[in-house]
């Protein structure tokens, strides 16, 4: 699930902003540089969804501080999206960061990537400032839990 993450948006990314397709060297080196290490208890969290058994999508959560969350690699594979899995794997996702101990969760997402801002908007997620200054990073969300 997580190569197949790396390997849509890095898909999408290259030829909006580089002008070209993506080479493997490059989706090698974008995996590599977020292992999803942050994503592991004590602090974190990396769902995995899955239909009739099969792996269908991730999620992950991870504390920022000790009252803010963030909401990473929410994914549904190509095959499985339109079932409604999206939203309940972030519904998942912001229960795990309640369990942290968190009360507000933020994300960020890129401008391309509609059908994701969609979701977040739907789901009650409010457009920020910029909360971090990554390289991908062009809109930023955050809601809060109750």
């Amino acid at each position: 699930m997580w190569r197949a993450n790396s390997r849509e948006v890095t898909a999408l990314w290259y030829p909006l902003s580089a002008g070209r397709s993506s080479v493997p060297d490059e989706l090698e080196r974008e995996i590599a540089a977020d292992s999803g290490g942050d994503l592991v208890p004590p602090s974190g969290r990396l769902l995995v969804a899955r239909y009739e058994g099969e792996p269908a999508g991730t999620a992950g959560v991870r504390l920022m501080d000790g009252a803010t969350a963030e909401l990473k690699r929410v994914f549904v594979h190509r095959g499985m999206r339109g079932r409604g899995g999206a939203p309940l794997l972030v519904a998942a996702a912001e229960e795990a960061a309640r369990t942290l101990g968190a009360r507000r969760i933020v994300l960020d997402t890129r401008h391309d990537l509609v059908e994701a801002r969609a979701l977040y908007a739907r789901l009650g997620y409010l457009e920020t400032p910029p909360h971090n200054d990554r390289a991908y990073a062009e809109r930023w969300f955050a809601k809060q839990l109750s």
